[in-house]
């Protein structure tokens, strides 16, 4: 049994810190993702060398693989199912989900492929702009599937990266069919506002005819929805699903759950205080994944909230998408039993 099983880009992230005049030379979309073909990631890490800047950190990544880490740290029993190649970076890749205590399946590993590589530059601002070349991953499709897994899970999460790939398109029907038939709810992240600027189509196909939880900042609700308030926005996605996330970096969360009469309670929830962003690298990923454990584990979608602000605070602080598994315990115990 699985409290949540996930779909996703599985990348390894090399993290780069750069100015912001540097990140201009790039034509990188500042605090976007963009897409990369083998050969432009090359150019672009050729760049980055010339002015000898270098990898600051290595680490496993891919937005649903980051709120599973989440997740499996803080005490859930998560199922991530992935495609990488079987090199080097792969393994690496796996070791380190596999030891925070997230399962996957044989069929994660291409033995013709290339694992993903996604290069995270970070400028003094602390805001993360980042640029992905999928490698085997772009072929993601229904054989990466355990859909025997999916049928013993309470949760399905589909991160919103997925809207770009055409691999997986075919697979998100049966999909939701299976989360229907097995009365497994369903949860999107948009992840970033690229997918919603690039791949709306393809998001609104993951959203169905509706989700029980979507996850996204401001700006992709804003984008999604056309709708300028922060309330607004996250009232507006209620449309396509019963509880919407909203976060807003420091200026706070809003959620609004539609009720069976279609009213739609809204609360309001503050950021925890940070003065020095480091690296926004995962946040939100991170607070996807601690909001949905706090679901899976029988939490208020205040307690919950209030926990995955607490790790998002934590995250912004360091170099890297994700916090060693005992800090995930500490915030939980500290947060949940207060």
């Amino acid at each position: 049994m699985y409290d949540v099983m996930a779909i996703g880009n599985a990348l390894v992230d090399h993290e780069y810190l750069i100015s912001d005049d540097m990140l201009n030379l790039t034509d990188l979309e500042k605090g976007n993702m963009t897409l990369a073909s083998f050969a432009e990631q090359d150019k672009l890490l050729s760049q980055l060398a010339s002015t000898d800047i270098s990898s600051c950190k290595q680490a496993g990544g891919g937005s649903a693989a980051n709120a599973m880490y989440a997740l499996a740290s803080l005490g859930g029993k998560p199922f991530y199912a992935c495609r990488v190649g079987d090199d080097s970076q792969g393994n690496f890749y796996l070791h380190d989900l596999h030891q925070a205590g997230v399962m996957t399946a044989p069929q994660s590993i291409q033995t013709d492929g290339v694992t993903g590589s996604c290069v995270v530059c970070v400028t003094p601002d602390g805001e993360r702009t980042m640029q992905t070349y999928l490698g085997t991953s772009s072929e993601i499709d229904e054989k990466n599937i355990n859909f025997d897994a999916l049928a013993q899970s309470e949760w399905l999460y589909l991160e919103g990266y997925l809207a770009m790939s055409e691999s997986i398109q075919p697979a998100m029907t049966k999909l939701r069919q299976q989360a229907g038939i097995h009365n497994v709810r369903v949860a999107v992240s948009f992840a970033d506002p690229s997918v919603v600027k690039y791949a709306k189509k393809g998001l609104e196909n993951m959203l169905g005819h509706g989700v029980a939880v979507i996850f996204c900042n401001l700006e992709e609700a804003q984008l999604f929805t056309g709708k300028k308030q922060h309330k607004a926005a996250a009232r507006a996605l209620t449309e396509y699903c019963r509880t919407a996330v909203v976060t807003n970096g420091a200026h706070g969360v809003v959620i609004c759950q539609r009720e069976k009469d279609n009213h739609v309670e809204l609360i309001e929830l503050s950021t925890p205080t940070v003065a020095d962003v480091i690296d926004t690298n995962g946040a939100g990923d991170n607070y996807a994944g601690a909001f949905l454990y706090g679901l899976t584990q029988q939490y208020s979608l205040t307690e919950s909230g209030r926990l995955a602000g607490e790790v998002a605070s934590k995250v912004v602080r360091r170099i890297g998408p994700r916090l060693l598994a005992g800090e995930y315990q500490d915030i939980a115990r500290r947060v949940l039993v207060a």
